[in-house]
């Protein structure tokens, strides 16, 4: 039996689907079970993770668990899983990590979040596998009030590129490691195929709209401002405020960015682009 934490988030509610795809038995965590809309074959079962206390009944018969980033009670909810016999853990968390840092890193919101987690789980004696995911291609979502109401995307760095990921790919490999050997000890870095520009972004979902769209360059002043307004946290402003450095003579921005092949590498099959993701997604832009 597969437990996956998180199961109604972006990636858990792929990752939930796929197992049952897959014929596998998985049990599925949510607060809220009555609300969950997730595939028949799984198991939905109550149970919140910062209230570890709610977790035994849940990971009763469990051998495999995927663990959403939770560091407030990840430790408790590890020991939780040790002593219910979970002996393979897999670990949604972020590209942002660095294990020469120190868990609480000021200035390192993604890596204060998530690194405790990782180290719960890698004192816990079972095997583990990290999924250390870069931008999420579901992060545009952000984008899709304004595209509706007036066809204008405005932000910063409109010019830089990244190499954002689907979520089910994400998932993908989740399941790969939750399910195959190979896996233990492994910290994947997921990305997605290839470089895109928010500016780039824009221009994929307007072609697939049939649409003109239009991205607006904030200061980073105005930025601050929009975003407040609309209740962002203000570390998460300021980790999206981050400002670029000026690319290599040699490369431009493109040699700054790294690609990862893990994504095709663990599951066998190219990861999705972003013109996919804006397919799969096309409902919410409309």
């Amino acid at each position: 039996m597969t437990l996956v934490t998180g199961a109604t988030g972006s990636v858990g509610r792929h990752l939930v689907a796929q197992l049952v795809g897959a014929g596998q038995p998985v049990r599925a965590l949510t607060r809220r079970p009555a609300a969950a809309g997730l595939p028949d074959g799984a198991e939905v079962v109550g149970g919140d993770l910062l209230a570890p206390d709610t977790l035994p009944a849940a990971l009763r018969g469990v051998a495999r668990m995927f663990l959403f980033a939770v560091p407030e009670t990840a430790q408790e909810v590890v020991d939780h899983a040790v002593r219910a016999g979970v002996r393979r853990i897999v670990v949604l968390s972020s590209s942002a990590v660095d294990d020469g840092l120190a868990d609480d890193a000021a200035g390192s919101f993604g890596h204060a979040h998530h690194r405790p987690v990782e180290r719960a789980v890698e004192r816990a004696g079972v095997e583990w596998t990290h999924l250390r995911a870069g931008e999420f291609m579901l992060n545009t979502l952000d984008w899709a009030r304004d595209i509706r109401a007036e066809g204008v995307v405005r932000g910063v760095n409109g010019h830089f590129p990244s190499a954002p990921v689907h979520e089910a790919d994400v998932a993908a490999v989740a399941a790969a490691a939750l399910l195959g050997d190979g896996h233990a000890g492994a910290k994947y870095f997921l990305t997605g195929p290839g470089l895109i520009t928010p500016a780039e972004q824009v221009r994929t979902i307007g072609a697939a709209l049939g649409r003109a769209l239009q991205f607006v360059e904030l200061t980073r002043e105005q930025a601050r401002d929009l975003w407040g307004r609309r209740g962002v946290p203000s570390e998460v402003i300021e980790y999206l405020l981050w400002s670029p450095p000026a690319p290599p003579a040699d490369g431009g921005y493109a040699a700054m960015v790294r690609v990862s092949p893990a994504v095709a590498e663990v599951t066998g099959r190219p990861a999705r682009s972003y013109a996919e993701w804006v397919a799969d997604h096309l409902a919410n832009f409309r």
